[in-house]
């Protein structure tokens, strides 16, 4: 098809595909999320990562959202500074060490121009299923 002088192609129909795989691949997302860990563990890990990579953080804010059927959300509200830098690798080993967190938004701001230390508030979530 052709709209707007852009052309879309229709995905290919799948065998067995469709709304079939809906209930696994649900129930697979939920085997994954479904940790041994609690939410004290994957904070005390996050804490950690913040230490190892330099960065400095403040008291951060936390607070329990229904996502709605088995899953909860953490969500993690996280004044920081440091480099970018250190930013950075403090989000790319959370990320990466913590298998239950995302990261929502970050906003960062430079205090001086031409400094090296900007000011981070990172919003992260833990993502559980409910106990």
């Amino acid at each position: 098809r052709q709209a707007a002088g852009l052309r879309v192609e229709e995905a290919p129909e799948r065998p067995g595909g469709g709304a079939a795989e809906v209930p696994g691949q649900l129930q697979a997302l939920y085997e994954y999320l479904e940790r041994k860990e609690e939410t004290t563990d994957w904070l005390a890990k996050l804490h950690a990562i913040g230490r190892a990579t330099g960065l400095s953080t403040r008291s951060a804010t936390y607070r329990t959202l229904d996502a709605g059927g088995r899953l909860e959300r953490y969500e993690i509200v996280l004044p920081a500074s440091g480099t970018y830098t250190q930013v950075r690798d403090f989000l790319k080993r959370a990320l990466a060490d913590i298998p239950v967190l995302s990261l929502d938004q970050v906003s960062l701001k430079r205090e001086e121009r031409g400094g090296r230390t900007v000011q981070a508030e990172l919003r992260l979530s833990l993502h559980r299923v409910k106990q």
